[in-house]
């Protein structure tokens, strides 16, 4: 039997797009994916589910409207777990069904085994029942996936304390919520448990959260999560986590003491990488689990596998993982590309929503390039005040010499879908003038594109 040109182990976005590209290059491929349905991580603990909780609690809670009819407005006044899941099963079995399909119609085989690699191209599959075979492969592609980091000082127990993966298990919605850690998981479920008023606590070791975006969009986002009542402890860490009288303790390096009846510990994930053999071909991972591959290629220190996706590290987005396996794939298969883009956008789908592309204000300012800033607050435009939005803002940078954009970033509503405007002006190498001189749909709220771009242009017109 000829062996497979492509093996992808894994069925999240990076293997499911290096799947169908390979396929329509016209190479035989196989999936193999331990899980009981495919989608990986994403579809069924990750983004998609965490995605759909957020807009299940964002209608039945009646967030968007309570700028006209106050915070005690409810679309639903008591909503339960039942509420939320509902929708959530419903989207999963869409998104399986789609991928399926999408499988099917590529010619693309799957297989629901346990991989381990024993040669550079040759695997060992287990099945559920114990069963094992052997597949031989041209190239391979690791897409697994990462999942909750878990110490083993912290009491996981699906009742008080639970990871990012069990939260969508709970039975009940918490009285009160304490998260660990303020990385992207941790700040998107913080801010959605908190839109369904449940009081919580954020918990970050560090001084900041959020790094790697735009500080003002970040101090922003703070004070709106503090405005509603929710408690934030930068700077200091977990000591340590403990079950007592029917309530978690956290008891945090500083001294102080946060009770709540549900943690959700959220600082880190690591890859899934234990079962694949790496070792045996040579393939090495860091302490959690990621796999080092070049930037370009995504080949692994073995030239003919790869990797992408959350496994391979920052920045850990779908988004990102289904261009890395289509890269890895077309490399994989002879395939010339593009260059990719410089830039790309972030999504946090936090409530409010952030989005950003390009770069913080804090990178350009350290390159010394002379720059200019437009703002435009969402209450300003006549979308906003028809929508009930009393917050949020876009800021876009722009150089003060080539009038070129350098980056964009919202802090608000719709900021996800909005940000794809900043992000072809800054790829296509747009200036000020495309947001002066072009007209926007009246009214919406990309107008706010508008109104920055004046706002800058003004300054710069002035400085010129």
């Amino acid at each position: 039997m000829d062996p497979i040109d492509l093996v992808v182990v894994g069925s999240g976005p990076s293997g499911r797009r290096a799947a169908i590209q390979a396929a329509k290059l016209g190479k035989s491929v196989v999936v193999v994916d331990r899980g009981r349905r495919l989608g990986g991580v994403s579809v069924h603990t990750g983004t998609i589910p965490s995605k759909t909780l957020r807009e299940t609690v964002l209608n039945l809670s009646g967030w968007r409207e309570r700028g006209f009819y106050g915070r005690g407005y409810r679309v639903k006044q008591d909503i339960s777990i039942s509420d939320l899941v509902q929708r959530l099963h419903k989207t999963l079995d869409h998104e399986v069904e789609v991928l399926q399909h999408q499988f099917m119609r590529n010619s693309v085989r799957s297989i629901r085994s346990t991989a381990r690699f024993v040669e550079p191209h040759k695997l060992t599959l287990v099945n559920d029942h114990g069963d094992t075979s052997t597949l031989h492969f041209e190239n391979a592609l690791i897409s697994v996936g990462t999942r909750p980091h878990r110490p083993k000082e912290v009491p996981f127990d699906r009742k008080y304390v639970f990871d990012s993966d069990e939260m969508l298990e709970i039975e009940r919605l918490p009285r009160t919520l304490t998260v660990v850690g303020g990385g992207v998981i941790g700040v998107e479920y913080a801010t959605i448990f908190s839109a369904l008023d449940v009081p919580v606590t954020l918990i970050e070791p560090r001084p900041t959260i959020l790094d790697f975006i735009d500080r003002e969009i970040v101090d922003d986002f703070i004070h709106q999560m503090r405005d509603r009542g929710m408690q934030i402890r930068l700077g200091t860490a977990a000591k340590s986590i403990e079950v007592k009288n029917g309530q978690a303790e956290v008891t945090l390096t500083d001294g102080r003491m946060v009770r709540s009846e549900v943690v959700l510990y959220a600082a880190g994930r690591s890859g899934n990488v234990e079962s694949l053999g790496l070792d045996v071909v040579g393939i090495e991972t860091d302490n959690r689990g990621r796999v080092k591959v070049d930037p370009l290629t995504f080949q692994t220190t073995v030239p003919n596998i790869y990797a992408a996706g959350d496994v391979i590290g920052f920045p850990s987005l779908a988004s990102t993982a289904m261009e890395q396996g289509r890269v890895a794939a077309c490399h994989a298969c002879g395939a010339s590309l593009p260059p990719a883009p410089e830039t790309f956008p972030y999504g946090i789908y936090a409530v409010p929503e952030i989005s950003t592309v390009g770069q913080p204000e804090e990178e350009v300012r350290k390159s010394g390039v002379p720059y200019e800033i437009g703002v435009a607050r969402f209450r300003e435009t006549s979308r906003g005040h028809i929508m009930g939005v009393d917050s949020g803002f876009l800021k876009l940078i722009f150089d003060q010499d080539t009038r070129r954009l350098l980056g964009a970033h919202i802090v608000g509503e719709g900021a996800t879908e909005l940000i794809h405007i900043g992000q072809a002006v800054i790829n296509l190498g747009g200036t000020v003038d495309f947001f002066v001189n072009n007209t926007f749909n009246y009214p919406t709220l990309a107008e706010a594109y508008k109104i920055a771009g004046l706002d800058a242009w003004n300054r710069m017109a002035r400085a010129s």
